[in-house]
């Protein structure tokens, strides 16, 4: 595997930017429903509206699937606006699934405001994103409008609905492994490749189908996309133990309070030595985690260097990334503007 420098980290990628305004509309038209209070429910998530509905300064996350869908269009050839329908869809899957996540985890806040279960209660959430999930289904039929291949925007939806498949039995994966001590680095690898890997690879492989890209760049593309969540999921990962509180809105060791067992958890578990190990197994078999507890466990995984082995973990990732996309036919402008996105994601305070 050859050396990549990644260098020049930009706290707003070109990609994140460029197609930001075309989504929210295609997002904004995708989310249209008679019931004002789901509605509104749905709009406060995505950040758009307050809890009572009225429009204001937007907190939005960072719309990487959506933006990576479009791009990966515009990169092969293909026009952008092509690809919205999906990038919809994608976003809106995205989204249902985590107004579902804050409900499982028990999450209050989310970018820095109260979660949608906090504010409605956690029956009328599930709602939201079900009904989230339902219009993700709705949404591809806008791309019969620009593309008439019936087989083309049927195999789209196919391979959207399995992702959500496989990022869904992702996310049951990571909460059985809550609390378990036998969780190996393999494991824990599968789990992110579906939770969150799934999905970011889908956007991806889309981008490029919509833009008739040919077989090897689609592959090359769904490959790059596969690694770049294993990098976003290992560096939420490095930030739920590592991060400001600032920059996250959670308290330094969020992660180990949860007891999730994540890529610094496993890691240490594998590599303590004995004393350690059962310092770390009887931490994660207490009901409840204290913050004497939490300072406890960063100080064994500052023993291992887990933060410096993350850090490598996600580079390696980063590079094969970036290698994955050698035979994939895109224009070398194209080729910085994912690299400048990588190096994000791997930097990424929050």
């Amino acid at each position: 595997m050859s050396e990549i420098e990644f260098r020049g980290y930009s706290e707003s990628p070109v990609i994140l930017d460029k197609y930001s305004k075309e989504i929210d509309s295609a997002l904004y038209k995708a989310i249209s429903l008679d019931n004002v209070t789901l509605l509104n429910m749905m709009r406060y998530h995505i950040g758009w509206v307050d809890k009572h509905g009225q429009f204001g300064k937007p907190s939005q996350g960072k719309g990487l699937r959506s933006s990576l869908c479009v791009f990966s269009c515009e990169s092969v050839g293909g026009k952008p606006e092509n690809a919205l329908p999906i990038a919809a869809a994608i976003e809106l899957i995205h989204n249902f699934s985590l107004i579902h996540d804050d409900i499982q985890d028990g999450d209050l806040e989310r970018r820095h405001k109260p979660t949608v279960w906090v504010n409605w209660g956690k029956p009328k959430a599930l709602q939201a994103g079900n009904v989230m999930r339902v219009l993700a289904d709705m949404t591809p039929k806008d791309y019969l409008s620009v593309e008439e291949n019936f087989e083309r925007v049927s195999r789209c939806s196919l391979i959207l609905t399995t992702a959500c498949l496989d990022m869904i039995e992702g996310q049951y994966l990571d909460l059985y492994f809550e609390g378990r001590t036998d969780i190996d680095t393999s494991k824990y690898l599968e789990m992110v490749s579906r939770k969150t890997g799934a999905l970011i690879r889908c956007s991806m492989q889309l981008g490029a189908i919509v833009g008739n890209a040919d077989h090897v760049t689609i592959d090359a593309m769904a490959q790059c996309g596969k690694y770049m969540g294993n990098i976003f999921q290992i560096r939420d990962d490095y930030l739920g133990i590592w991060g400001r509180e600032e920059y996250t809105g959670k308290a330094v060791g969020n992660d180990i309070r949860k007891k999730k067992n994540s890529l610094p958890i496993v890691f240490a578990t594998e590599r303590s030595n004995p004393d350690d190990r059962k310092l770390l197994q009887d931490v994660y078999l207490q009901d409840q985690i204290e913050d004497y507890d939490v300072n406890r466990v960063i100080s064994l995984l500052d023993n291992v260097n887990a933060k410096g082995y993350v850090q490598d973990i996600a580079e390696q990732e980063a590079t094969l990334a970036l290698e994955s996309l050698k035979h994939a036919k895109m224009a070398e402008e194209f080729r910085e503007d994912i690299k400048e996105l990588i190096t994000f994601l791997l930097y990424r305070e929050s």
